[in-house]
């Protein structure tokens, strides 16, 4: 690069600070790359600010707003979320899931009427809690995990910490590929993982 473009380059990054710092926090969305951060943060900025307000203000809302349920460790705006406070839930049936968007996927779409219960360690508190929930009443878990060799590895731990309970074990069907995250499977294949799922 010669100097003129190097200066230039230098000119454009220092008279457009608070633009291109936009765009850089744009770019740690998933699937957000440069071309995409700069075309929303110039649509947010020059072409419709009314846009961008709101975005900051619902953002700023949300931040505020939003909490784990304490019960499944879904996305809730209170202390129990929406499911939970459901008394035509199932309660019978338990799916365990890796994240809270696994369950705004599966309750979206109706793909199932029991409990949930988000998965994001094995540490010794969240099993603890598992195990509370599953010996209320808990006749089957479903495992909703994105097919894989260390999520079969979770399925088994999971099973052993559970037999105590006496509780069925099941998983959504093979028809979903392996290592593909749930949310980007289409609705039908999920369907079906979900009603042949296998006992396990």
């Amino acid at each position: 690069m010669d100097i003129t473009a190097k200066r230039d380059k230098q000119y454009m990054r220092g008279s457009l600070e608070k633009f291109n710092r936009l765009v850089d926090a744009l770019q740690e969305l998933p699937t957000i790359g440069k071309k995409s951060a700069t075309r929303l943060a110039y649509h947010m900025i020059m072409k419709d600010s009314y846009v961008g307000m709101k975005i900051s203000h619902t953002i700023e809302d949300a931040l505020g707003s939003l909490r784990k349920c304490s019960s499944c460790g879904g996305m809730s705006e209170d202390e129990l979320c929406f499911v939970c406070c459901d008394e035509s839930r199932d309660n019978a049936l338990l799916c365990i899931v890796e994240n809270a968007k696994d369950i705004l996927l599966l309750e979206e779409n109706r793909l199932f009427d029991g409990k949930y219960f988000v998965l994001e360690s094995l540490e010794e508190l969240s099993i603890s809690h598992l195990q509370n929930m599953v010996k209320n009443g808990i006749s089957e878990v479903v495992f909703a995990l994105t097919p894989s060799i260390a999520n079969d590895a979770v399925i088994l731990y999971i099973e052993d910490k559970l037999t105590a309970y006496h509780v069925n074990f099941s998983k959504i069907a093979q028809g979903v590929p392996t290592g593909v995250s749930l949310e980007n499977i289409d609705v039908l294949s999920l369907t079906r993982a979900l009603v042949d799922r296998v006992k396990v």
